[in-house]
């Protein structure tokens, strides 16, 4: 009888934490002159009606996901977000001091959505040399992946072997990508609200698993 070797299906390692990152809902719209709550220096809206539905089908997408553990930073909006999935599973999520997003200087509470939108220059050169440094004020590049890293292997050690769903925001997303698998800096921005992306830590090492999963959404 001829040995056959078929193709694998992926499993994480023996001993690998897997991480779903869950990027927050549609939070509320920015509005000139007017700033968002903040929070310790950072915007703090809450989500949009469309984020709040958004949330739903992600705890719809993920309840029957064998999952240890739920994480959310210290903004309202990943609260909000991952709210149905804690009731599904009957979980309280724990908050990541260093998940949080990139701090923006003073431009946070909603005024870089405007100046993003307008093609500001500053805007503009942050996106050239993908570094928030420009914005007077704002965290750079380097420290904010820093921490993001520290935050996500502070997880992964407490979760070897197991599965978490981690809710963070879209700068977060990007900057575990981007660590993981190489990338230019920004390569990962731009993950829709309310998407699942995949990221398995072990050994010291993080591989991509997944970026920017929407099916779950398509129906709103």
């Amino acid at each position: 009888m001829t040995t056959e070797y078929r193709q694998p299906v992926y499993a994480p390692p023996a001993g690998a934490a897997d991480l779903y990152l869950i990027r927050h809902g549609e939070s509320a719209p920015a509005r000139p002159g007017v700033s968002f709550p903040m929070k310790d220096g950072h915007g703090d809206p809450r989500l949009h009606p469309q984020g709040e539905r958004q949330a739903v089908a992600v705890g719809e997408r993920l309840k029957d996901h064998s999952f240890v553990a739920l994480y959310v930073t210290k903004l309202t909006r990943t609260h909000q977000t991952a709210a149905p999935l804690a009731a599904h599973l009957g979980a309280t999520p724990i908050e990541n001091p260093d998940l949080h997003e990139v701090h923006l200087g003073d431009w946070d509470g909603g005024l870089y959505r405007i100046k993003a939108a307008e093609g500001d220059p500053i805007y503009r050169r942050v996106i050239e040399i993908q570094d928030w440094s420009p914005i007077p004020g704002a965290e750079t590049r380097d420290a904010f992946f820093g921490r993001v890293r520290k935050g996500l292997f502070d997880i992964a050690h407490a979760h070897a072997g197991e599965r978490v769903a981690v809710f963070v925001h879209g700068g977060v997303v990007g900057a575990a990508l981007a660590m993981a698998s190489g990338s230019e800096p920004f390569a990962f921005l731009g993950a829709a609200n309310g998407s699942i992306s995949r990221l398995v830590i072990h050994d010291g090492r993080m591989s991509v698993r997944g970026f920017n999963d929407t099916q779950h959404l398509d129906h709103l």
